[in-house]
């Protein structure tokens, strides 16, 4: 979180460390986490980093700080990967920035491990299980992604978080029934 508060205030975005297509003739493999610490805007930076924050501290403090690291660089990781694959179908050329895959992914591991938790935000005044909450979220992703709402966003990259993050979750023990038990 400071790191990415830190490069958003110092104007430090400089454009290598972007994530760029494959065929743009500027990617370059470390992209694949250094897009995860640039942010376009102050609301863009204000709100992942709430999001880390408000999912990533219970979980570093379940899991640890090794651990947590280790399941947050997956997701960025994978979501980069992810937009890549859909830049490469689309044939878009345009960088990528941002922490949301990774988000994406805490978001998964919260609802996974505490799914009967309430989540009360300011856009949903009512309170909402975890795991309805990544569901819902997740299903507003996936078609917000194929209607091509919203653009300028990289919704698949989202997805791309929570399935790396599921993958990882599914590695370490985690299976389906543990969460959707009621």
């Amino acid at each position: 979180m400071v790191v990415c508060a830190a490069l958003y205030l110092t104007g430090f975005q400089p454009m290598g460390f972007m994530l760029w297509p494959l065929e743009s003739g500027v990617f370059a493999v470390f992209q694949l986490i250094t897009y995860g610490f640039l942010h376009g805007s102050f609301n863009h930076l204000f709100f992942n980093m709430f999001a880390v924050w408000m999912f990533g501290t219970p979980l570093e403090r379940a899991w640890g700080s090794q651990r947590f690291a280790l399941y947050y660089g997956v997701c960025v990781l994978g979501a980069g990967i992810v937009q890549l694959l859909v830049q490469l179908m689309e044939g878009g050329v345009y960088p990528t920035i941002g922490a949301s895959g990774g988000v994406f992914g805490l978001l998964l591991a919260y609802g996974v491990l505490w799914p009967e938790n309430r989540i009360f935000l300011i856009f949903l005044p009512i309170p909402i299980k975890a795991k309805w909450f990544v569901l819902i979220y997740g299903g507003i992703e996936l078609i917000l992604g194929f209607t091509r709402t919203m653009p300028g966003i990289a919704h698949f990259a989202h997805l791309g978080g929570m399935v790396f993050g599921a993958v990882l979750l599914y590695r370490w023990g985690w299976r389906l029934g543990m969460t959707w038990k009621r």
